[in-house]
């Protein structure tokens, strides 16, 4: 039975600087608007009330996003010509000569992992860079980030080593897809589903 691969993100140790999202892009030479990991500034309050004095409880942080490999991939499930399949290692990929760049896929994906790119008329997405990966590389995302916020592994034992939290706000709940992700959460985060915080960048993810 092969090894399901996913991803590890420390938040605590995200300061937003986008390396990751910078990396993943230039290796790919996607086009642009078509951004395989996208960092994410999120930030909110709420008021503490003592007696008759409102004091501001405000909060931010940064989550990094791209294709989590769920093992329920939506994406996988909707595509009508198959060319969105998962491999055995678990990542998801899309096969160029089936895609005809329908967007369901898109459209399905509650992390909006699958990108169109209209230069191609198809559907793009992360690899987990399974050329890096072949040749002994870290995939370029988490080779990138200057403060090792980001790792990859056998999911298991990710899990093993740093807990099994897949959801805060503001992604999707987990028992949706069942993401191969696990998240050290920042001290600020919020529980998925939470409505006190809003993502301040919406343009740019």
């Amino acid at each position: 039975m092969a090894v399901t691969l996913g991803f590890y993100f420390d938040q605590t140790l995200c300061n937003g600087c986008k390396a990751c999202q910078i990396a993943c892009k230039d290796k790919h030479d996607t086009a642009i608007g078509v951004n395989w990991r996208r960092v994410a500034e999120y930030g909110g309050g709420t008021w503490q009330i003592t007696g008759d004095t409102f004091s501001p409880n405000i909060f931010a942080n940064y989550l990094t996003m791209a294709c989590n490999h769920c093992d329920d991939a939506v994406c996988v499930d909707v595509c009508p010509t198959t060319a969105m399949h998962q491999r055995e290692d678990g990542v998801v990929v899309v096969d160029d000569d089936l895609c005809v760049g329908c967007r369901y896929c898109e459209w399905s994906c509650p992390y909006s992992a699958p990108q169109y790119d209209a230069e191609t008329g198809r559907m793009s997405k992360c690899d987990l860079c399974t050329d890096y990966r072949e040749a002994g590389l870290d995939p370029a995302c988490v080779a990138a980030c200057p403060s090792r916020a980001l790792d990859w592994g056998p999911i298991d034992e990710l899990r093993e080593q740093y807990g099994d939290v897949a959801g805060i706000a503001p992604l999707p709940d987990p028992s949706v897809t069942r993401p191969n992700l696990v998240i050290k959460p920042h001290h600020s985060a919020e529980p998925v589903g939470a409505a006190t915080g809003a993502i301040t960048n919406p343009r740019e993810v």
